[in-house]
């Protein structure tokens, strides 16, 4: 089955194409970061704007350089959430514009369930049952996944999630959006032990996380050293490094209990945050010591993209899911209300 898949949730335009038997053909990404830069986050109305003027080249583009055409294609799957409802909306109306046209199925896809099934696409995938870790600027959650569609929430976040701290704790320093690079940079540069965050939710039983008060904590801590007169650029590096410090341990100590709790001897991480490379340090020494392993995307599939939702999609349509006549776009959608393989929805996925 050829898939062609699309995600348009945010600010960045993915489109790839993934066949069931050779898998991942092709793929492209265009990203916003330029257009939203200036407004330190992403501005809804201009993100669907460009999601329009780029989706259908890059349609196109995916195409050519797999070597196929639109007659190709036995099927699109495209995000219907959750995201911004413009976004969804336009990369859901190019899908079933596409599928009435040329006479083939269509699935709306769960954005979080693509992030999750990303680490499938690499040579080593992890095999179910696994713990995934979704830690992205709009999820932070603790799953337990034992199939496709057969996902128990654990813990997620109360507020915050950690890369929507991280962009705003870039901001208080001064850096550009997005926050993760600029932080994890800046801190590259500074002196261990000068400061020492909170880790919040650690001192007490359960999964969840909260990063609102890490981002409350950072506020005034730069307030304060720039009250001293002492707001340079090594002090900047020094909170930057007290600040990812402090979220890469809370989430390390989340996971370890998580693994703990539920058997797994796996750990998926997925969302834009995975990138963070002392992250992925310290996740690395933390499943050592528990005799588990830890499985990636590769970078570029960390954060939004194509490819994932052309893999989900292509699991879920090869099992005879498929939308209806109606385009879904659904802003907020918990991923444990999704089906399984074996279930069958008369119009997609349950929501």
């Amino acid at each position: 089955m050829l898939v062609l898949g699309i995600e348009t949730s945010c600010d960045e335009t993915g489109v790839a194409l993934f066949d069931s038997e050779r898998g991942l053909l092709s793929d492209a990404l265009y990203s916003q970061i330029e257009v939203h830069a200036d407004y330190g986050g992403v501005v809804p109305e201009l993100a669907s704007r460009d999601h329009v003027r780029k989706l259908l080249p890059l349609c196109d583009e995916v195409l050519a350089e797999a070597g196929c055409g639109r007659l190709d294609l036995d099927a699109i799957a495209y995000t219907a959430g959750p995201g911004l409802i413009g976004a969804l909306m336009v990369g859901g109306s190019v899908a079933h514009a596409l599928a009435l046209a040329l006479d083939i199925p269509v699935l709306g896809v769960h954005h979080m369930e693509g992030h999750l099934l990303a680490p499938m696409l690499e040579d080593n995938p992890p095999a179910f049952p696994f713990v995934a870790l979704l830690v992205s600027g709009g999820h932070t959650q603790l799953v337990r996944v034992d199939g496709i569609g057969q996902y128990d929430l654990l813990g997620e976040s109360v507020d915050d999630a950690a890369g929507e701290a991280f962009d705003k704790a870039a901001k208080m320093l001064g850096l550009d959006y997005p926050g993760g690079p600029g932080i994890a940079r800046l801190a590259g540069q500074g002196a261990p032990g000068r400061y020492r965050f909170p880790r919040p939710m650690t001192d007490r039983p359960g999964l969840d996380f909260s990063f609102s008060g890490l981002k409350t904590f950072t506020l005034n801590t730069v307030n304060a050293a720039r009250a001293e007169g002492d707001l340079n650029d090594q002090t900047r590096a020094d909170i930057a490094l007290a600040f990812e410090v402090a979220v890469v341990e809370t989430l390390t100590i989340k996971c370890r209990r998580a693994l703990e709790a539920s058997g797994c001897s796996r750990l998926v991480v997925a969302g834009g945050v995975s990138a963070n490379q002392r992250l992925r340090g310290a996740l690395e020494k933390m499943v050592r010591k528990l005799n588990a392993g830890v499985f990636y995307a590769r970078p570029e599939f960390c954060t939004d993209n194509g490819a994932m939702i052309a893999y989900a999609g292509c699991q879920r349509l090869k099992a005879g899911q498929r939308d209806g006549d109606r385009i879904i776009a659904v802003p907020r959608w918990p991923m444990d209300t999704l089906p399984s393989l074996e279930e069958r929805c008369e119009d997609g996925l349950k929501r």
